[in-house]
């Protein structure tokens, strides 16, 4: 057989950033419509994988693998205040003070990102059951000249269901990708399972 050369396509930017804070995190349930922000200058994901061999008749039989959680780390311009206090868990009195540093239970929101890339290709995830870990907290003087200081998220995405995954996603350059999926009805809802995946109007 001849061989076959594949050019798959580039990144090229990342997208908007999308979330959505949970009701009841047992019933994967969630508050309404995601909020979508276009604040991101950069994303990356860790995943926290831990592996321990199998050993059988002398040798390794088999190497499962764990995946205990992902760290996601946002740099952004900016980010909502209202939503940023609700993701520490800080408590906001009646007169408008905030509560801050004290021991509070974060809420388990559902973040979504966005990559960009060539040929107007794109990959669009959830990841479902998240919690932020920490925010960077820097500013500076101005010296005269416009300049960006910018906060870095710190969010842990945990395993959301019985098989351990972390994250759900969907890529236009896949053979699987389901035509005339867009990323707005994408992250219409926080989608989770296949039974939650958006119901593609027909083409006119």
């Amino acid at each position: 057989m001849p061989i076959s050369t594949k050019k798959p396509a580039r990144k090229q930017t990342v997208g908007a950033l999308y979330y959505d804070f949970a009701t009841d995190m047992d019933a994967m349930t969630y508050a309404g419509t995601p909020a979508k922000s276009e604040v991101v200058k950069s994303v990356s994901t860790t995943e926290n994988e831990e592996s321990e061999p199998v050993y059988a008749s002398g040798k390794i039989y088999d190497t499962p693998t764990l995946r205990s959680s992902d760290e996601i780390e946002v740099e952004v311009v900016a980010i909502d205040p209202d939503d940023l206090a609700k993701m520490r868990g800080e408590n906001i009195d009646a007169s408008g003070l905030v509560l801050s540093g004290g021991a509070q239970t974060k809420p388990f929101f559902a973040f979504g990102k966005v990559v960009v890339k060539t040929g107007s290709h794109a990959k669009y995830q959830w990841f479902p059951k998240c919690q932020l870990i920490t925010k960077s907290d820097e500013a500076s003087t101005s010296e005269g000249s416009p300049s960006e200081q910018n906060d870095t998220l710190t969010i842990q995405a945990l395993p959301f269901d019985s098989s351990g995954n972390t994250n759900v996603y969907v890529d236009t350059e896949m053979t699987t990708f389901p035509p005339g999926l867009t990323e707005d009805l994408f992250f219409g809802q926080v989608i989770h399972s296949p039974s939650t995946m958006p119901v593609i109007p027909p083409e006119v």
